[in-house]
């Protein structure tokens, strides 16, 4: 599916994402998360330990709300699956979502707790 051009304008600016997965047990469970867009697919990046990364591994479908930091009440609801879910390029990935959203590169890679990069494919987008 492809994105609006309000979706894009949110996923490319210094707005966060709620994300919410599916917990083993049919619960859900969101997070605050850094994002950003390749094309019409929205970029996440989480370690390996991360809830979110395992309850997609598990059930790739996803929801998430991206609003203006701005005006909150200028959002997209996005809900679609995680097609892609790699350690390749994520290490790099963090410190570009951290340049973008903090000024720096990403202070706390971990050998320990290897990052992913999340991609997903939108199903259904709303405003």
């Amino acid at each position: 599916m492809q994105l609006s051009n309000q979706a894009r304008e949110l996923l490319d600016g210094k707005n966060f994402a709620c994300v919410a997965t599916i917990m083993p047990d049919g619960s859900p469970q969101v997070a605050p998360v850094w994002v950003e867009r390749d094309g019409d697919t929205v970029v996440l990046n989480a370690t390996e330990s991360r809830q979110r990364t395992r309850n997609l591994k598990r059930d790739p479908r996803v929801a998430l709300a991206v609003f203006d930091m701005a005006n909150p009440y200028k959002k997209v609801l996005i809900r679609g699956r995680a097609v892609e879910i790699t350690r390749e390029g994520a290490e790099d990935h963090i410190d570009r979502l951290s340049v973008k959203y903090n000024g720096r590169e990403y202070p706390d890679h971990s050998l320990d707790d290897p990052r992913t990069i999340i991609r997903i494919v939108p199903e259904r987008v709303t405003h």
